[in-house]
């Protein structure tokens, strides 16, 4: 009897729900921030956790549960409040220009902490955090050289895409907590270096692109700290299943996102980091030659796949716009890096 009550308590229990945001970038005058209102996880990571709990960790990431059509609130440093409201996957964007000058209220960094809520209760649910949940937004500051775009897949973190039915993908995936992935070795130490430009004190912007949904935000975000990278905007992807009805996008997510930071950075040229596993060259070189005076360099991280790499290599052979290097090691791209003065 007491087995059931408990059971029947949880079933009936109103879930616990928040305001995920997702570390973006902006303008002074201009923000573009992402979040979604979804369930709270209550996700526990931990270097000496089981693996059990990683496998209920992922779980809990992927068996979300979304609140469509909640009004939510973003509150500017000088108190004003945006309003938007969810989509019916509990997605909200705020893609806006304001007066205010946000650069005033950025750290050293360039981050702009701002405040957020949903602005009435939610049905059926209880509001985590006392409704009150944080988002950060890069603004590069003005010493800043150039920026830099780097996959996460195979780029710096290894996930094994080019493996027989992706099944490495699925393993390090679901399988391997944060702590247990490993990145690439010299990749911290170089996208430091890149960050900290020529003079060492550039505070270049690193921004993070990867086709991994959005679900795994909070995973990919703990690799980055644990293993030393500089702190960036992260922008992943809405997870489509096989049954999805919607409109696929006129173009690949990392196409659209490196082409809007582009137009959103006008003045700054950015270094491309990629691999050759999957569609990196292709969109890369595509976009250097959209945009050849904003692209100082393109560096592909060499996969072990032979037919995948000649296709790679006539890429690469063929593209003069700009300089595109296979690179096996972080040390190949960092020996030219320094040759071209970029640190």
């Amino acid at each position: 009897m007491q087995i059931l009550s408990r059971l029947k308590n949880h079933l009936t229990a109103k879930p616990e729900v928040k305001l995920a945001t997702y570390r973006s970038y902006g303008t002074a005058s201009h923000l573009y921030l992402l979040g979604r209102a979804i369930d709270d996880d209550n996700l526990k990571m931990h270097e000496d956790q089981s693996f059990f709990r990683t496998l209920a960790n992922t779980y809990k990431q992927f068996d979300s549960y979304e609140i469509a059509g909640a009004e939510v609130w973003l509150e500017l440093p000088n108190g004003e409040i945006l309003k938007t409201e969810t989509n019916a996957d509990g997605y909200f964007l705020y893609d806006k220009t304001i007066s205010l000058n946000l650069r005033d209220f950025a750290d050293d960094e360039g981050w702009v902490k701002l405040k957020m809520s949903f602005a009435s209760e939610v049905p059926n649910s209880i509001i985590t955090h006392n409704n009150q949940f944080e988002a950060e937004l890069l603004i590069p500051p003005q010493k800043a050289s150039f920026g830099v775009i780097s996959d996460i897949d195979d780029t710096i973190l290894h996930t094994g895409v080019t493996s027989f039915l992706k099944w490495r993908v699925v393993h390090n995936s679901l399988f391997k907590h944060a702590y247990k992935r490993i990145s690439f070795e010299g990749s911290p130490g170089f996208y430091q270096k890149l960050h900290a430009g020529k003079n060492g004190k550039e505070q270049n912007p690193m921004i993070y692109l990867s086709n991994s949904p959005w679900n795994l935000y909070q995973y990919l975000k703990l690799f980055l700290e644990i293993n030393d990278f500089p702190k960036g905007p992260i922008l992943l992807r809405d997870f489509r299943t096989p049954f999805d009805k919607t409109l696929r996008p006129e173009k690949p997510h990392k196409q659209k996102e490196i082409i809007n930071i582009l137009k959103t950075y006008p003045h700054l040229n950015f270094i491309l980091i990629g691999d050759s596993g999957e569609h990196d060259p292709a969109i890369y070189t595509e976009i250097a030659a959209q945009y050849p005076d904003r692209i100082l360099a393109i560096y592909l991280r060499s996969v072990k796949h032979r037919r995948k790499m000649e296709r790679v290599q006539s890429i690469v052979d063929d593209f003069e716009t700009v300089p595109v290097l296979l690179v096996e090691s972080s040390k190949q791209a960092e020996a030219h890096a320094k040759e071209q003065g970029f640190i």
